[in-house]
This record gives structure tokens, C-alpha cells and sequence, in this order.
């Protein structure tokens, strides 16, 4: 491993990685190498995809194809709902669902042959057909990979083919004749906004942050992503540190730092380890560290993990919890940017708004600000989960719609269930029902119909999920990770989520729905920070949007959807019933009654709603109201 001290060794080194990972990846012309990339994002290592790698390790040993094809693990492809992935090119054929089992085969009828396994081939659930590429398979289709250009091309574990990719270009032509000044200007004119929720301008808050005199500065990553269903800025660690490392060394550069941190949740050892290889090559390298480039300029990074508070996700919150104190957000002004870590000018910047910042000065700030909408620049990734078939990482243009998202490249709703409603933002957005499927997703247009972009988690439900149920999950995760500082969150949200939980109980009353809106109001005037502030979102969109399932819970004590456990009725159809028995027998509070052979009736003041007869019963005489 060589050091590289100016921008012409950077040039050469790129030239030399970009032609190794072309005749890997099977682009040089006449080239007869065949690459095989297996998925090593978190889902797919949790279902074997090192072994599947070390398999075919095995089998190119075994065949003496060393030299020939290769091997090699990369970063998320995207495709959740089907992994593990497989890739082999040049050919881009792309298989799903692969288990270390299926290795011998994959190399024996493929890689030696020339046959495609073809019940490993994705296989499209509307049209009935097998597709061999990604280009083929509508997941893919809409999307415009910026964030994630790197997650399922590159090994996520060799800076080398970063490098290939033109990774830390940027860097270079910045300390090659950019001041910073200029590398600011740049950024205003991309339009990028942060995309950890706030939407801020990315430039602007350098801008803030350069005009500050002091004599330290820091940049921080926020790599602490704690909504729930949420998986972006993991999926950017795990497979292309590299990129968020650059992003930290041009803003350290922007703004007059030399020291970052990055403060990633301890739940993410994966990334972690991947982002610890990162930094210690990117050293080796002469990327990081003293006289970057011959530059002058010197940055280093360091990390630090987190517990796993949600709070921690409030940047003044996280400066308090990397200075050793207690996770709780301050009152803002001032901002850090003026005084932040350590009473220091300070950036705090999420995981994806930095991997974009290199493609700012690699294609332009105006190639940037053409991708998306006026106000919303670039793209946005989002991990779509919840009752939708094509579960997985997104990266769409900004100005895509929710319909394009969940029915195009979601694939539409799991069972062929009707679409109840899309919740964004996480537990500080707000749910969003049919009649908004053509929103645009940017910044103004989801907050204008009770929601926000958030992180970019976007769970999907059908017309199977209740959605005061739903309200009281994101409600009981706030109480559960409020920090407790201020009384309207701690105390607020509390009794919000017991009213909550009263309704889908049975117990709620009408004064209940008066109660909850005046808390949801007066929570977001008084709370002390933006996760409070935002904490009664899922309430007011969920009572805004679905009134009629909170109407139902407390009047009628029913919940339409048939989630809420307490409010089931269970009862025996007399024409169905057999008098099998089979019912009682299984029944564990022993409230069902009648004789062999005659219909059995249920006493619904023991029944404990538990369904045990429900599902014992062969004959469907037992259904659920």
C-alpha cells in the first residue's frame, strides 16, 4: 500500500484501480473475467452471504479458475425481500434468494457452462416471468442511485476500488486549487439539504459555521439512526464508508476543521467494523491524517458509538452524549455551528448528506441541483418496509410520488390488500392515506399534508393494520425514548399514549378525542427540542386522515381492522359447527361450552380474546368480529 502525497499520484492510482475494477466487473472489451459480487449488507450476512463468498472461493479453487473469476463480497443491493443476492457480470445476470447450498450449482451450470440457474432468477409476480438482470426487474426500474452509486458494485472492505469509482477525486480537486470559499459556494449552488430530517441547506450551515473564528473546529457524522424500519445510513456505512469519509474531509476542509467524529449506534457492529477498515486504509493511504495530498491541510477522523438513544439523533443532544454527558438536547441559539462541541464551532451533518457531497464537486453542482424538484434537490433514499412486497432500499429522484414508490417499484401491497396508508418520517412523521398517492416526495409537499421526510424510513399498511393502533406503537416508542428533560414530552406524551392505549382497550370515551388533540397542540408549542416537537405527528394525522377507526374504538367498541385484542369478539357460526370439540379442548380459560355433536356456544365475559379456538377450528365455524 502506497501513499499517495499529490493529485497526479491520486490520477495515477485512479487510472490503475479503474482498469482492475473494469476487467473484474467484466466492461473491458474482449475480456473474458467473470466477477461474482454477493450481497453483504446486514440482511443478507444474517443469511449466510460470507459463507455463500467463501463457497465459491472453494469452487474456483476447485476448478482452478483462480485468476479467472472472482469472488468478492459488496455492499446492500437494495433488494431486501430477495436476498441474498447474488451477482455475476458481465454478464449482470442476478440471482435471488441464494443459499451457500446452491454455490456448487450457480458454478458448475453457470460459471463453467454457461447456464443460468433459472429457479434462482427473480421472477416477476404480475407477469409470471423469470428476469435475468437488475435493468429487467421493476424494483429497480425508477430508481437513481447517488447516495448508494457505490452499495452493490465495490467491496466495500478495499479503498482501492473506491478509488476506481473516483472516489476521493473530489477531494483532490478541491486541495489542488479550491478555496474554501469557493468549495461553500459550490455546495449552495447543489441545493443539497440535509437529509437526517430538518431539510436545512447543507451549504448554508457550512457557510455558518466558516464565518466563526476560533481556534478548533469539529465535523460530526450522525450516523445515529434510530427510527424504526430504518436502515439507509447503515446500508451507506456498511458498503461505501469511503464516500461519508470524503464528505467529512471536504466539509473539515469548507469550514477550517481538522478533526471529525463519527458517532454511529453500538447496534451496528457491521458498519462499524467496515467504517474502522475505512479509516485505517484511508490513513495508510495518506488520505486522512498530516499534509493530506501535499495539501497543507490536515483532518483526521475518529469514532465514537452510541448506546441507542433516539434522542441522540437531536445533533446538540448527540454533542452532549460524545462529551461524555448525558444524552439530552440544549435550548438553540446559539446553534453549533457557532458553539457546539466543546464550545467549538461544530457540523453536524447525517450519513447520507455527506455521501453525497464528493458527486457534488466530481459532477457538478449544477449535474446535482437538475435532479429533483425546485425546492428539493438531488435524490433520496429511503428504506421501504411494512405490508409491501418489494421490502428494501430505495433511492429515488426528489418529486418521485408515494404511488411510483410503493405500487411501481414496491410492487404493490402484500396479499393484494388495499393500501390503508404510507407513514414517513418516523416515529415524527405522520401517516398518509390513498387520497395523497400522487404527493411528490420533497421537503414542502409531505409537510403540507401533516407528514415529513424524516430520516427516510416509510413503512406501508394495508387495510389489515388499525391505525390507532399504529398511533399508540410510535406513541409508546416516544415515551420510551424521551430524554425527560422537558415536561411536555415527558409528561405529555405519557398521557397520550394512556388515552391511546384506553381506546384500543374498550375504555376510551369522546372527551378522550378532545383531550388528545389539545395534548398533541400544546406538546408541539412547548416541547424543548424537534423530537418532541414533532412526537404527536402520527396522532393528528392518524385522528386528521382515519376519525371514523377512533370513533369506532370509542363509541362503538369495535376496531374495523380486528387488531385490537381486547376489543375482539370471538363466536361460533351454529351452521358450521360440528360439535367436534376440538374448540373447548383447545381453549386455555375453558369458556367454551357444549356437548359432542351439538353446537358450542363461547361466554364472552371469560373469553381472554386469545383465538386458540379460532385457529384450532378445521371447520371455519369460529370467526372473529
Amino acid at each position: 500500500m502506497t501513499e499517495i502525497r499529490s493529485m497526479n499520484q491520486l490520477t495515477s492510482a485512479y487510472e490503475q484501480y479503474k482498469q482492475m475494477l473494469a476487467t473484474r466487473l467484466g466492461t473491458v472489451v474482449d475480456d473474458e473475467t467473470i466477477m461474482i459480487l454477493v450481497c453483504g449488507g446486514t440482511g443478507c450476512h444474517a443469511s449466510e452471504s460470507e459463507k455463500i463468498v467463501k463457497n465459491f472461493e472453494s469452487m474456483i479453487s476447485k476448478h482452478h479458475q483462480e485468476g479467472k473469476v472472482f469472488a468478492s463480497i459488496s455492499g446492500c443491493f437494495g433488494f431486501c425481500e430477495k436476498g441474498p443476492i447474488v451477482k455475476i457480470f458481465p454478464e449482470n445476470v442476478f440471482y435471488v434468494q441464494v443459499k451457500p447450498e446452491d454455490v456448487e450449482e450457480i458454478f458448475e451450470q453457470h460459471i463453467m457452462n454457461g447456464n443460468k440457474v433459472t429457479r434462482l432468477l427473480y421472477e416477476d409476480p404480475i407477469l409470471k416471468e423469470k428476469k435475468e438482470t437488475s435493468e429487467d426487474i421493476s424494483f429497480y426500474k425508477l430508481q437513481q442511485r447517488v447516495a448508494l452509486r457505490n452499495c452493490g458494485l465495490i467491496n466495500p472492505e478495499k479503498i482501492e476500488e473506491y478509488i476506481a469509482t473516483g472516489g476521493y477525486q473530489a477531494i483532490g480537486k478541491i486541495l489542488s486549487g479550491m478555496t474554501p470559499q469557493q468549495v461553500i459556494a459550490e455546495m449552495l449552488a447543489s441545493g443539497l439539504r440535509g437529509r437526517g430530517g430538518a431539510g436545512f441547506p447543507t451549504g448554508k450551515k457550512w457557510e455558518f459555521a466558516s464565518k466563526y473564528e476560533n481556534d478548533e473546529k469539529f465535523i460530526i457524522c450522525n450516523a445515529d439512526e434510530g427510527d424504526p424500519g430504518a436502515f439507509m445510513d447503515r446500508s451507506i456505512m456498511e458498503g461505501d464508508s469511503h464516500s461519508v469519509i470524503e464528505g467529512m474531509t471536504i466539509a473539515g476542509f469548507a469550514i477550517g476543521a481538522h478533526q471529525g467524529y463519527v458517532y454511529i449506534r453500538a447496534e451496528y457492529p457491521l458498519a462499524v467494523r467496515r467504517l474502522e477498515i475505512a479509516i485505517d486504509q484511508a490513513r495508510q493511504y495518506g488520505l486522512l491524517g498530516k499534509n493530506i495530498l501535499g495539501s497543507g491541510f490536515d483532518f483526521d477522523i475518529a469514532i465514537r458509538l452510541g448506546a441507542g438513544a433516539f434522542v441522540c439523533g437531536e445533533e446538540t443532544a448527540l454533542i452532549h452524549s460524545l462529551q461524555g454527558m448525558r444524552g439530552e438536547p440544549a435550548t438553540k441559539p446559539p446553534f453549533p455551528a457557532e458553539s457546539g462541541l466543546w464550545n467549538k464551532p461544530t457540523i453536524v451533518n447525517n450519513v447520507e448528506t455527506l455521501a453525497n457531497v464528493p458527486v457534488v464537486f466530481t459532477k457538478g453542482a449544477d449535474w446535482f441541483s437538475n435532479i429533483g424538484t425546485k425546492t428539493s434537490k438531488g435524490t433520496k433514499v429511503f428504506a421501504l418496509a411494512g405490508k409491501v412486497n418489494n421490502v428494501g432500499l430505495v433511492e429515488v429522484p426528489m418529486g418521485t410520488t408515494l404511488r411510483e414508490i410503493i405500487f411501481e417499484i414496491g410492487g404493490g401491497i402484500k396479499g393484494g390488500a388495499q393500501f390503508k396508508a404510507a407513514q414517513t418520517g418516523g416515529p415524527s412523521g405522520g401517516c398518509i392515506p390513498s387520497q395523497y398517492l400522487d404527493t411528490p416526495i420533497d421537503y414542502e409537499s409531505l409537510a403540507s399534508i401533516g407528514s415529513m421526510m424524516g430520516s427516510g424510513g416509510m413503512i406501508v399498511m394495508s387495510e389489515h393494520d388499525c391505525m390507532v393502533n399504529i398511533a399508540r406503537f410510535y406513541m409508546e416508542f416516544i415515551v420510551e425514548e424521551s430524554c425527560g428533560r422537558c415536561a411536555p414530552c415527558r409528561i405529555g406524551n405519557k398521557r397520550m399514549l394512556e388515552i391511546l392505549t384506553a381506546i384500543t382497550e374498550g375504555r376510551g370515551t369522546e372527551a378522550d378525542l378532545d383531550e388528545l388533540q389539545a395534548l398533541s397542540e400544546t406538546i408541539i408549542d412547548t416541547s424543548l427540542c424537534g423530537l418532541g416537537q414533532t412526537a404527536p405527528n402520527p396522532v393528528l394525522s392518524t385522528m386528521k386522515y382515519f376519525m371514523d377507526e377512533y370513533r369506532a374504538h370509542v363509541i362503538e367498541k369495535r376496531c374495523p381492522a380486528g387488531v385490537c385484542q381486547k376489543l375482539l369478539k370471538y363466536e361460533i357460526v351454529s351452521e358450521k359447527c360440528i360439535g367436534c370439540t376440538s374448540c373447548a379442548r383447545g381453549c386455555p380459560v375453558s369458556c367454551i361450552s357444549g356437548s359432542v355433536k351439538q353446537v358450542h356456544t363461547i361466554d364472552q365475559s371469560k373469553c381472554i380474546k386469545c383465538g386458540a379456538c379460532m385457529t384450532r377450528c378445521k371447520f371455519g365455524a369460529v370467526v372473529r368480529n
